[in-house]
This record gives C-alpha cells, sequence and structure tokens, in this order.
C-alpha cells in the first residue's frame, strides 16, 4: 500500500492543521464568555468545514494511494502516521458539516453554560478528525477512548430527563465493553506482527504485511467486529441506545455518535483489511443479524409512543442495510453501502435536529401529545419529511442510488430472497417514519393544553431546517462526484476479495 506525503500535493501539513485546530479552539471556548465561546466556536467550525472542502479539491481521485501523509517519531508503536482516501475525506466533509451545525444548534436550544458545550463538542471534533485520518490502529482506540468520555459527557450534562443516570449507566457498559473489546483485539495484532519483527507496530500498513495465522483471525476479528459493531450500532449490540436517545441530549450528542458512523468506518478501515479470511468465515452470520435487525428495529419503531425512540429504532433498522451492502463485498454494494452511510447520517442527523427542535418549541416528544405544527413550524416540518424520505431512499435523495447499488450487489452476492428481505424492510421503515411525520405535524394533536411557544430564534431554526433540506436535495441530484471519489479507493478491498468471491 502506498503512501503519498503531503508536501507533494500542498505546501503545509493540512491534516495536523485540522487536528489541532479544534483544540486552539476548545481552550478559547472554555475560558471565555458564552457569547465569545459560541463566536469562537462558529469560527473554528467554519474554518475546520473549508479546510475539509479545500482537502477534497485538492485530493486525486485517480488513485488508489492514501495521500497527503505525515509521519513523525514518537516512540516506536505509537508514531504518528495520518493520510486519508475518498472514503476519509467524504466522511470529514460530513464530520465537518454536522459540527457546525451542532456549534449553532447550542445556544437556539439554550445548553448552557455555552462555553462549556461548545469547548465539549470542539473537543469531539478533534477526536473525530483524528479518528478518521489516522493510520495506527492503536491510535484509533485510544482517540475512541476520549470520544467515549467527551460523548458521554454530552449524553449526562444536558440531558433532558430525570432517568438520565440510568441511560448513562447503560452507555458506559456498552461503549466501555466494545472499547476493552478493541483494545485487546488491538493488541493481539500488535503481538502477531511481534512475533516476526521483534519490535511492535500498529500501523495499518505494517499490520498487512504480515499475515495472520487463522487460529488467531476469527479471534481478533469478533473482538474488532464487535467493538466497532457497539457504535454502529448493530442488533442485538443496541441496547444502550434507545435510552440514551430518550433520556439524553437531544439532537446533539445522538448525532455525534450516530450521524457520523465512526464504527462503520473502523471496520472498513481497519478490519476488511486486515482479516479477510475471517470476514468471509463469519459473513453469513452476520447477515443473518443484519437482516433481523432491520425487521427487529422496524417492529419496535411501529410500538413507540416517543419521536425519540421511534427514531433511535429507525436507527437500528437503517443499519441493517447498509450492512448487507458491506457483507455482500460487492464493488457496487461497497460503493453504495459508504454512500448510504452519509445519506444516512445527514438525514438521521437532520430528524434529530428537528425533534430538537419540536422540543424547544412544545416541550415534548411524546407523539400522543403533538400534532398540527405544521402551521407552526412549517420549513422544520418539510426538512423531517426530506429526511426521512433520504432514509427511505426515496428519488432526488442520496438514498436512492445508494439503496440502487446496495440491492444490485446483494442479488448478486446472496440471491433475492435476502434482497426483497432488505427491500421490505425498508418499505416498513417508510410507513414507521411517514406516520410519525403525520402524527406530529398533520394530525390534531390529542393534548388539548398543547402550546407551541412563539421564539425569538425562529430565523436560526429556519436556517437549520433549511439546509438540511438544500444538502439532502442538492446531494440527490448530484451523486456522481461522490461515488467518484471512493471508487478508486475502494479498489484494494475490491482486489483483495475478488479472488475468493468471484465478483
Amino acid at each position: 500500500m502506498h503512501v503519498i506525503d503531503w508536501h507533494t500535493q500542498i505546501s503545509f501539513p493540512i491534516l495536523a492543521v485540522m487536528q489541532l485546530l479544534p483544540f486552539a479552539g476548545l481552550l478559547i471556548a472554555r475560558f471565555v464568555g458564552n457569547r465569545s465561546a459560541v463566536l469562537a466556536a462558529l469560527a473554528i467550525t467554519s474554518m475546520e468545514l473549508v479546510l475539509a472542502i479545500y482537502l477534497y479539491l485538492q485530493y486525486d481521485q485517480d488513485i488508489s494511494a492514501f495521500q497527503f501523509g505525515e509521519f513523525v517519531n514518537i516512540y516506536g508503536p505509537l508514531d504518528y502516521h495520518a493520510a486519508v482516501d475518498g472514503i476519509s475525506v467524504l466522511f470529514l466533509l460530513l464530520t465537518n458539516f454536522l459540527i457546525l451545525i451542532a456549534s449553532l444548534y447550542g445556544p437556539l436550544r439554550g445548553l448552557s453554560p455555552q462555553n462549556r458545550f461548545q469547548a465539549t463538542v470542539l473537543g469531539t471534533q478533534a477526536c473525530l478528525i483524528a479518528m478518521f485520518v489516522t493510520m495506527n490502529l492503536l491510535w484509533f482506540v485510544f482517540i475512541s477512548f476520549i470520544q467515549f468520555i467527551l460523548l458521554g459527557y454530552l449524553l449526562w450534562r444536558w440531558a433532558t430527563s430525570p432517568n438520565k443516570d440510568t441511560a448513562f449507566t447503560r452507555y458506559l457498559q456498552f461503549m466501555g465493553s466494545g472499547l476493552l473489546l478493541m483494545l485487546i483485539g488491538t493488541l493481539l495484532l500488535g503481538w502477531q506482527y511481534a512475533e516476526v519483527h521483534r519490535v511492535w507496530s500498529f500501523d495499518l500498513i505494517d499490520l498487512q504485511s504480515v499475515p495472520i495465522l487463522p487460529v488467531y483471525q476469527s479471534w481478533i476479528f469478533f473482538l474488532l467486529f464487535y467493538g466497532l459493531a457497539v457504535r454502529i450500532p448493530l442488533f442485538p449490540l443496541h441496547g444502550w441506545l434507545p435510552l440514551a436517545v430518550e433520556h439524553g441530549t437531544i439532537a446533539v450528542a445522538p448525532i455525534l455518535l450516530l450521524g457520523i458512523k465512526t464504527g462503520l468506518y473502523g471496520i472498513l478501515r481497519f478490519v476488511y483489511p486486515l482479516l479477510p479470511d475471517a470476514v468471509l468465515h463469519w459473513q453469513t452470520f452476520l447477515l443473518v443479524l443484519a437482516v433481523a435487525g432491520i425487521f427487529y428495529a422496524a417492529l419496535l419503531a411501529m410500538m413507540q409512543d416517543n419521536l425519540r425512540r421511534l427514531l433511535a429504532y429507525a436507527v437500528i433498522s437503517h443499519t441493517g442495510l447498509v450492512m448487507i451492502g458491506l457483507l455482500s463485498l460487492h464493488p457496487m454494494a461497497l460503493q453504495g453501502s459508504i454512500l448510504l452511510t452519509i445519506n444516512f447520517g445527514l438525514a438521521i442527523a437532520g430528524l434529530f435536529f428537528m425533534t430538537g427542535l419540536i422540543y424547544q418549541r412544545t416541550g415534548t416528544t411524546r407523539l400522543p401529545q403533538l400534532g398540527g405544527l405544521f402551521d407552526h413550524m412549517p420549513v422544520v416540518a418539510m426538512a423531517f419529511l426530506v429526511a426521512g424520505l433520504a432514509i427511505v431512499g426515496m428519488p432526488g435523495t442520496p438514498g436512492f442510488d445508494a439503496a440502487h447499488l446496495v440491492m444490485e450487489g446483494s442479488i448478486d452476492s446472496f440471491g433475492t430472497l435476502v434482497t426483497i428481505g432488505a427491500a421490505l424492510g425498508n418499505v416498513m421503515a417508510a410507513g414507521f417514519l411517514l406516520w410519525a411525520f403525520q402524527r406530529v405535524f398533520l394530525s390534531q394533536s390529542e393534548n388539548a393544553s398543547l402550546r407551541v411557544k412563539a421564539t425569538t430564534t425562529l430565523s436560526t431554526e429556519v436556517f437549520i431546517a433549511g439546509i438540511f433540506i438544500a444538502v439532502l436535495l442538492g446531494l440527490g441530484f448530484y451523486s456522481e462526484p461522490w461515488l467518484n471519489l471512493i471508487d478508486k479507493s475502494l479498489e484494494p478491498l475490491n482486489n483483495l476479495y475478488s479472488s475468493n468471491t468471484g465478483h
């Protein structure tokens, strides 16, 4: 695997700047007043998005090598090594866009103290960027631990429910277990490398140079895959999610946990390249879990009377469809899964942001107490509808092309039965999301005392809702550049699995 150094493409180490800039913003935001903290955070997150766009424009889409490589000697296995491919660039664009909206959303929701909130969001941004650019698996795990602490703090500190302690405890149990599994699996990989070279390394390129003994492959695969699957979350490792979404921070923490799919990225970046035999061995078992998760979560979503829990089960259901694409190991389906992940990140973020705005105006997210909000919040209603249609893959949204590619690859790899099952699950998702839209915005409320608050920040509300509508529809009608961006980056994986799958 080849890595192109940063100075052959641009004049400054852009990946280091992107990682350090949020830390600078964190220090500023934490120790200034609330208003200054908001301005500093908006400035930093805007600069990060500009840098991500610049990285995209400078990225050479015609080669499969990792680019903008940066290397700093620290201490053997802890040496800093960062680089990106097209997949990383796409995740960086998604991350920085959602973080910018989260920084804007904080003052709108009155999440005080703002200096502490913005500092936490900026710290999370630094962690996410580092995870998407690091080539060192041990650093990926270490940064995941820091992110785990920051997101846990977000969930607990700005929770909206008296049951936040229960939700926080479940989050700690599941995420902590996942991180422990990942750490053990990572150390086993480093030990395998040391058995051959007498030195430890956790660098992706180094680890790929040493074949892993078959007796260890399944063990390491189990540790890494399930450690990451907790974050996705993949059925049946989803038990933390409904509680965290219902009782934790509305919008911000769920978006950073679910909209930015670090678990799926980790599987693509580290598990698939390093453990191909184990991936093929456990493919059928994981496929059964993915299909079961689609229907299980869709059925539970239809039974919810709380909009937040309904969206939590929507996440679990649609994760199954993404996993079917990844497990097919088909070139088209892998492309579709990545695009579906980005679409899903944007759409679920839009739904959670709109849910937060609904809570801001009404003080509740319980469906029996909501209704008739279209007249009060028409732009929010349209953004909710567009995001829901994007999740189910309607034409004109980025989910349409993505789902089409996943289905084509699934038919080729697994036949019609699995594909029909995935399509039926998608139909069920359309049913419960459209029902939620009708219940919240169109039908009359059963709660005679419902009062929709007037707000002085209506322009910000409209801006956030409008930007999601524009981005989702824009990507839906203009998805080809994103497919081109990741096409070459998937070549190494396609070549690795083509001889075994026949694709």
